[in-house]
């Protein structure tokens, strides 16, 4: 798993990256309650729930690379399969793309379960 990032940045740039990964999720789960307000169709909502959970797993900054790509596509099939308004779908794609090919940064449990450990002698 470490090999999917080059470091987890610190200080500013890894503030940057922790506040891009809390508005990303805070977009993905505002998201699906707007759709569960819609009258029910099935179809719009799985594809919203299963972003807001994905949402979860950025808050947290747990398998960031994998997860953002995921967002992207999700995102993408929101667009091309529902119509309507798709600008707050292309925002969370690219968001969720720029994650993916960025990183978590310093402050995430990516960075605590598969950064780089030292060894006490």
């Amino acid at each position: 798993m470490q090999r999917l990032f080059s470091t987890f940045a610190d200080g500013w740039p890894g503030l940057g990256l922790l506040l891009q990964r809390m508005l990303t999720a805070a977009l993905l789960i505002y998201d699906l309650i707007v759709h569960l307000k819609q009258p029910a169709q099935f179809e719009p909502t799985v594809s919203h729930f299963i972003a807001a959970v994905m949402g979860i797993l950025l808050a947290a900054g747990l398998w960031t690379p994998v997860v953002g790509t995921l967002v992207a596509i999700v995102e993408l099939w929101i667009i091309f399969s529902h119509g309507g308004g798709a600008w707050p779908s292309v925002v969370l794609a690219t968001l969720g793309g720029s994650l993916a090919m960025i990183g978590p940064g310093a402050w995430s449990l990516d960075a605590r379960f598969f950064g780089r450990k030292r060894i006490r002698t």
